[in-house]
């Protein structure tokens, strides 16, 4: 059996192609500490064994990835391993989705009206019959909004299905602005059976018929604020054809959120306008 060679520092991290202050880095880490470290000189060595582990740190961290989860591949057995490549790396590309809706939506708001002239949205009309909804309302900010809407969707879509089922995609109304400065109210609307008003457990109302002007965006664009670029643009559209909104906006949620990519279409933002 081949001896398993102790390799200096200098050719340790030549032919691991990485430098020596990342070896010691890493060494401080407990990443990648030495095998040995001469006691008179400090010189350390490395089995040359250990030069897969240094190739993949090196690559791991060719993808930005922290050192801590680079430490928790280097851990796990190679099934593990690929999965947790592979999370990280989903949720890169989530990140970077998001950022992306974000860079177009400073561009939309630094540029003001000229920058809704890329037709970034496509916009349309539709007609909306009247509906009987479930109703939770709350005011909220910004950053609890993403945690509220699939609990509050929890509570009331086992009533729905307890009461003839859900009639319709469920849709979030914004009765005052949600941002740095205002907090709703905002209410979750799960369309039921009209037919069975009588001995509903949760609150509810009746949404009116409506003609109401949407377009449609993917889910990277649902994060805040790049989300508000939709918004001004269904009202630029509205107010460039004299149509007066006649109702609160909202977001219609017709896709399954845990199933669809950053990419995927995923919300309706629609605006209910004046005959």
């Amino acid at each position: 059996m081949e001896e398993d060679a102790l390799l200096g520092i200098g050719v340790f991290a030549r032919r691991a192609r990485l430098s020596q202050k990342a070896l010691r880095l890493y060494g401080r880490q407990g990443l990648l500490p030495p095998d040995h470290v001469d006691p008179v000189t400090g010189y350390r060595y490395y089995r040359e064994s250990r030069l897969g582990d240094a190739r993949l740190i090196v690559r791991l961290r060719g993808l930005d990835m922290p050192l801590a989860q680079v430490a928790a591949v280097l851990a796990a057995a190679p099934a593990e391993a690929a999965r947790l490549v592979a999370a990280y790396w989903d949720e890169v590309e989530r990140r970077v989705a998001a950022q992306r809706e974000l860079a177009a939506h400073l561009r939309i708001h630094l540029l003001g009206d000229e920058g809704m002239t890329d037709d970034m949205y496509e916009i349309g009309t539709r007609e909306v019959a009247q509906q009987l909804v479930l109703v939770e309302q709350r005011h909220i900010t910004p950053e609890e909004l993403p945690r509220w809407i699939p609990a509050a969707l929890g509570r009331l879509a086992p009533v729905a299905e307890a009461h003839g089922g859900v009639f319709g995609p469920p849709f979030v109304v914004y009765h005052g602005e949600v941002n740095e400065d205002g907090d709703g109210p905002v209410e979750l609307c799960v369309p039921v059976d009209p037919a069975r008003e009588g001995g509903l457990p949760a609150a509810h109302r009746i949404e009116p018929a409506r003609v109401e002007a949407y377009t449609r965006i993917t889910k990277a664009q649902t994060a805040y604020p790049q989300i508000l670029s939709a918004y001004d643009a269904v009202y630029a559209w509205a107010a460039a054809r004299g149509r007066a909104p006649a109702g609160s906006p909202r977001e219609v949620y017709f896709a399954d959120w845990a199933a669809i990519g950053a990419a995927d279409p995923a919300c309706d933002i629609a605006l209910p306008l004046a005959e």
